[in-house]
């Protein structure tokens, strides 16, 4: 069964870090671009930041310099390292995978950030 799940929400201080992990199974990662999304309640989805499969990366502008996006074929793990979190990066981070017109969505999982 092909399955996307993101792991590693949670509680977190601001200022302090945290890692979230999409995983994938039952497909391999290494053709697919895959990117970070998050949901805050009340707003629109947002793209974070993706990585390509030759590894280049983009960031939302409210992110950049703060938040990592990195892959790990041999794991078909897609990290997402968050630096220094704000209260408004509280939402519900979500992970796509995507190649030649054929994407996949994963759970998402909720991450909070105290102030």
């Amino acid at each position: 069964e092909v399955q996307l799940q993101a792991f590693g929400g949670g509680f977190v201080q601001a200022g302090g870090s945290l890692r979230l992990s999409c995983e994938a199974s039952g497909f391999t990662i290494d053709d697919y671009a895959i990117h970070w999304f998050r949901q805050a309640p009340g707003k629109e989805r947002e793209l974070v930041a993706r990585i390509t499969p030759g590894g280049a990366t983009d960031y939302a502008d409210s992110v950049k310099g703060r938040f990592r996006i990195s892959r790990d074929n041999a794991k078909k793990t897609v990290y997402l390292q968050m630096n220094s979190p704000k209260p408004e990066d509280t939402a519900v981070y979500s992970c796509n995978a995507y190649a030649s017109g054929t994407g996949f969505w994963g759970q998402g999982t909720l991450v909070t950030v105290s102030s």
